[in-house]
């Protein structure tokens, strides 16, 4: 495959700060331990948690027979953060944690669509193959293509319509249905072309799905949803395997300014202790609840009672763990759960719209990830999907509870539309 083109220089330091490296023997721990002492490298106080620092600028040595210019790229960076553009002692914390969890050396950036632009920005593909999925990713490439004139293709597009160094862009699973798509399959088609295989893989994070695993050459999160976890925090993530892609895009990250501030570095070291536990649970929670809703709208339900107001109101259900016709490859690339997100369509625009207002342990906002549990009429945020979807992300509650939620809300929506339907009789409508 054709490289990209040389990363920048940006004073001096085309590396992110290293820092001493973890002890060997983490190397054996599972990902749910690393997840707590990957960082314990960097500890340079007694405190067991890690301060927050917001300094934008740091000392240099007193010693000035330890001073190394920037222009010895020979020299160590160990302990050198030199301005928080560039490195900062949480940030650096933050990305110690995320590369063994993601399985290769790991940037963090401000948000996930600065970590997508950043990307497209190291790469520069002439031709980028995508689906439908994230609208906000659509929209960094467009203006992409309107900077640099590169055209976008489907994802269906055959292989001969790519090029070296061109890029096949794979969300998967998808937003906002959590439906999921083979990596394997895109990694063929890409390599076979010298083009890219660049994975969002925001819906399945860390212990659900492993990109690299089956063929992607670069991976992106948008760490604000299960990387953060508690709703308060922006961020994005690229991760990749080549030492060269990982220098250059920290040297044009230091120009683009895209770097997370201290406090959401310091949010997110917290988050990524409790990263398994949370979306295990959550993951599960969604298949249970999906499965459920499957059985009624099949009326397959084991209470004859909740299919009626659930399949009068509800037209269908999508999420990856349904996609049985896909298991063969699906369950190997996620074998430990198909992801904390599903879509609900209603039977009308207006149900859909009303929806939310009938829950109690739902909010009803954009965005996922977090532990609280959110529903959101999708089109509130994304003009493209259809007026009827509702996108629905799973929390920690207790999956019964979420349950019983629903049912409520789907149970008062029909005695709702049964009364317009009585009121319309009456009235000779």
């Amino acid at each position: 495959m054709a490289d990209p083109p040389n990363g920048i220089v940006a004073n001096g330091i085309d590396t992110p700060a290293s820092e001493p490296e973890p002890t060997p023997s983490l190397r054996k721990w599972s990902a749910a331990t690393q997840a707590i002492h990957a960082d314990d490298h960097l500890n340079r106080i007694a405190d067991v948690a890690p301060p927050v620092h917001v300094a934008t600028t740091f000392r240099y040595h007193d010693d000035p027979d330890q001073l190394i210019p920037s222009t010895d790229l020979s020299a160590s960076l160990s302990d050198r953060h030199i301005y928080s553009r560039h490195t900062a002692p949480t940030t650096t914390r933050l990305e110690a944690l995320l590369t063994p969890l993601l399985l290769a050396p790991t940037l963090t950036y401000s948000s996930g669509l600065s970590a997508l632009h950043a990307a497209y920005v190291f790469l520069r593909p002439r031709r980028i193959a995508i689906t439908a999925g994230y609208h906000g990713a659509h929209a960094v490439l467009k203006l992409h293509c309107r900077l640099t004139g590169a055209t976008l293709l489907p994802l269906s597009c055959p292989a001969e319509a790519l090029h070296p160094g061109d890029v096949v862009h794979l969300e998967t699973p998808l937003n906002p249905t959590g439906e999921a798509l083979s990596i394997a399959q895109y990694a063929v088609k890409a390599h076979s072309r010298g083009a890219y295989l660049l994975v969002d893989s925001t819906f399945a994070p860390p212990g659900l799905q492993d990109p690299f695993r089956w063929g992607a050459d670069l991976v992106m999160h948008s760490g604000t949803k299960y990387l953060g976890g508690h709703s308060d925090m922006l961020c994005g993530v690229l991760a990749t395997r080549r030492a060269d892609w990982v220098q250059g895009l920290a040297a044009e990250r230091a120009v683009l300014g895209s770097v997370m501030g201290g406090l959401e570095g310091w949010l997110g070291v917290r988050s990524v202790r409790t990263l398994e536990v949370r979306v295990e649970r959550q993951s599960a929670s969604a298949g249970k609840l999906v499965a459920w809703l499957d059985a009624l709208l099949r009326g397959r339900g084991t209470e004859e009672r909740d299919g009626e107001p659930v399949a009068g109101v509800v037209a269908s259900v999508q999420h990856a763990s349904l996609q049985s016709g896909d298991m063969a490859w699906l369950r190997e690339q996620m074998p430990h759960g198909f992801g904390p997100v599903f879509a609900i369509s209603m039977r009308s625009e207006r149900l859909a719209r009303r929806l939310p207002s009938k829950l109690e342990l739902f909010h009803h906002a954009t965005s996922l990830g977090g532990v609280e549990s959110l529903i959101e009429w999708r089109t509130m945020s994304d003009t493209t999907v259809d007026t009827r979807l509702l996108r629905v992300s799973v929390g920690v509650e207790s999956w019964e509870d979420l349950r019983e939620d629903l049912l409520q809300g789907f149970t008062a929506l029909w005695e709702e539309e049964k009364g317009v339907g009585e009121e319309g009789k009456v009235n000779g409508v």
